[in-house]
């Protein structure tokens, strides 16, 4: 058994409430949160609330089993339908959550005698997606590119994983090089834009989009629908044919209960409003210029992230 953790390395949790006028509590303190992933505002948006209501009285509040037995509604061919024209790949598959999304894709892709190469500063559910799938796993330098495609092209990688934006840093993946590295190698490019989408680019569309990438450069994204989207679970989005071998063999759509109707309806309802409120994005970049400027004139050094 593990040693127990010290003291000041021991993981809690703070209880978070709700105070007048829509400000937060942590274990009954008034809070100005800054650590959430809420980039847009929409979790608390009355018409996400709308729509998981009329959901849960349509279906109830559970799918009651995988998609693959009777846990499929309409509210999930909705929501992939928006999923797909959102990051304008042919298709797209909810997962219950962005980190099954990854632990899936990976493992339907490659397995035993397979190798894959990914950043090595990349988050958990990738790097526990490669060690579960049992491909040998080779990991190039924070955002090298050269590096990637060396290992790359020296193990005959079939997959190249990245983040699109690194969530413990903030920095961006150099994902136009990434996908030039994975086309001259031949490997198939996946990038996880948890934090990316919704915040990036003139539409939301993330890294790639920035980038000016589509699904023939960056065959497969992963995202994530509890942090802009504003509600809960994740998804892959690509060609038709590479979303249905995911159907087929992931194992953690298989196996798994269907995301919940009422949960996938406002995940629908937050893809939306994330594409056609464009000035949610243009108050979180006026909120991250002042944060950085004040932070800038108080001598608190902070990351080159934007």
């Amino acid at each position: 058994m593990a040693a127990a953790p010290s003291a000041a390395l021991r993981r809690r949790r703070l209880l978070r409430g709700a105070a007048a006028g829509g400000a937060t509590t942590l274990d009954g303190a008034p809070r100005t949160v800054l650590c959430d992933n809420d980039y847009l505002g929409l979790a608390r948006d009355p018409r996400l609330a709308e729509a998981m209501r009329a959901a849960a009285r349509r279906h109830g509040t559970g799918a009651g089993a995988s998609p693959l037995v009777t846990g499929y509604t309409d509210a999930h061919r909705d929501l992939e339908e928006a999923l797909a024209e959102f990051t304008g790949r042919e298709r797209a598959l909810a997962f219950a959550a962005g980190y099954l999304a990854n632990l899936g894709a990976v493992q339907a892709l490659a397995g035993r005698g397979d190798a894959l190469v990914e950043d090595r500063r990349n988050h958990a559910s990738l790097l526990d997606a490669a060690r579960l799938s049992r491909a040998r796993c080779f990991r190039y330098r924070h955002a090298d590119a050269a590096h990637a495609e060396e290992l790359t092209r020296a193990h005959s990688a079939r997959l190249l994983l990245s983040d699109g934006v690194f969530s413990m840093d903030g920095d961006e993946a150099p994902v136009a090089a990434l996908a030039r590295a994975a086309g001259a190698a031949g490997a198939l490019l996946l990038v996880d834009d948890a934090h990316g989408l919704g915040v990036l680019g003139a539409h939301g569309g993330g890294v790639l989009e920035e980038a000016g990438l589509g699904a023939a450069e960056a065959p497969l994204l992963i995202g994530t629908l509890g942090k802009a989207f504003g509600a809960q679970g994740g998804f892959a989005a690509g060609p038709a044919d590479l979303i249905e071998e995911l159907l087929q063999r992931a194992r953690t759509y298989t196996y798994c209960t269907a995301l919940a109707p009422p949960l996938a309806a406002a995940a629908a309802t937050g893809v939306h409003l994330a594409r056609g409120e464009p000035e949610r994005r243009a108050r979180l970049r006026r909120n991250i210029d002042h944060f950085r400027r004040g932070a800038a004139e108080r001598g608190v050094a902070l990351l080159p992230s934007r």
